[in-house]
């Protein structure tokens, strides 16, 4: 977000990265863009992702935070916010010194990316009526992205300074976000998971380093979830992993995932966001379900005998 090749905010912007929890099944996404469309039409809106879950601001706030610095430079507009009418503000932060401008709630979903990309330059917060839609009183204050975000990321776009929208505020006055961090105990990593992917892969509060740490390299792990115990080994590649073991491997976003091949490892360990999961050195393998074993499967004619059925049957 951050790149030297961003327009100058006095020329406004040509790109809008747009991320909400507000899916699909209804109108919203296509009002905004049309709200952004109305205002700004030489715009491209970049739909960064809508399947955050409904009112999950540490979500929103994460899945941000991972695509932030492969967004191109110009507005992210993100929105997530359980507390749209209420007297939390509506913010616009500049980064990067206006390479960049976020513009959404202040409620902690802006703070991990503007904390990846180096901090605030300056913020203000959106109370100028003249850059909201304009105010129908028959409708509630309960849309936001439509009345208040939207028309801001669309004016930045098209040359309105940010301190036109509001008045300026202490970036240190800003909500920060809320993120676990791992600790040690004993001899084991206490982390939890940060994020499950829609393939199961679960993402843990681990830098690499904090494995090295533990173990040297190709030395046997543990991990626990709840009662349930496995041997993990330190992988590359998702299907890099023994089976019956659960892999630890480094995913697109730095941190140490847990993972199984072609398989949800959620599922396997009744893992959601935010339970804790603890990692081991062990020197035996850790005491691990059984390994699934394969049984050969063949095709052949029914046996004439109804009560030989024997699995690979020939003819």
């Amino acid at each position: 977000m951050t790149s030297e090749a961003a327009t100058s905010p006095d020329g406004g912007y040509n790109t809008i990265s747009f991320l909400s929890d507000y899916g699909h099944d209804d109108e919203f996404v296509g009002v905004v863009h049309s709200v952004i469309a109305a205002i700004a039409p030489h715009v491209r809106v970049v739909d960064v992702t809508h399947g955050v879950a409904p009112c999950d601001v540490r979500a929103g706030g994460l899945a941000l935070a991972r695509a932030a610095q492969y967004l191109l430079p110009g507005v992210v507009l993100a929105v997530v916010d359980p507390g749209v009418g209420t007297s939390r503000r509506p913010v616009a932060v500049e980064v990067g010194e206006g390479a960049s401008v976020l513009v959404g709630p202040d409620n902690g979903l802006l703070a991990p990316a503007v904390a990846l990309v180096g901090g605030a330059s300056r913020a203000v917060e959106l109370t100028n009526a003249g850059f909201r839609l304009e105010a129908q009183p028959e409708l509630g204050s309960t849309f936001d992205g439509r009345d208040v975000f939207a028309p801001a990321a669309a004016h930045l776009c098209c040359g309105v300074p940010i301190s036109a929208l509001g008045p300026p505020i202490d970036p240190a006055t800003l909500m920060p976000g809320m993120l676990p961090v791992s600790s040690r105990e004993g001899d084991d990593l206490v982390a939890e998971v940060l994020w499950i992917d829609r393939f199961g892969n679960c993402q843990l509060n681990l830098d690499p380093a904090e494995l090295d740490e533990l173990a040297p390299a190709g030395a046997p792990l543990q991990v626990a979830a709840g009662e349930d115990l496995r041997t993990a080994e330190r992988v590359s590649a998702y299907a890099d992993v023994s089976p019956g073991r659960v892999g630890l491997l480094v995913d697109s976003s730095g941190l140490v995932s847990l993972a199984v091949p072609r398989r949800s490892v959620a599922e396997d360990l009744g893992l959601h966001e935010g339970a804790e999961v603890r990692i081991g050195a062990t020197a035996t393998g850790g005491s691990d379900r059984a390994a699934p074993t394969a049984t050969r499967v063949g095709l052949g004619r029914r046996p004439a005998d109804p009560a030989r059925q024997e699995i690979g049957g020939g003819p």
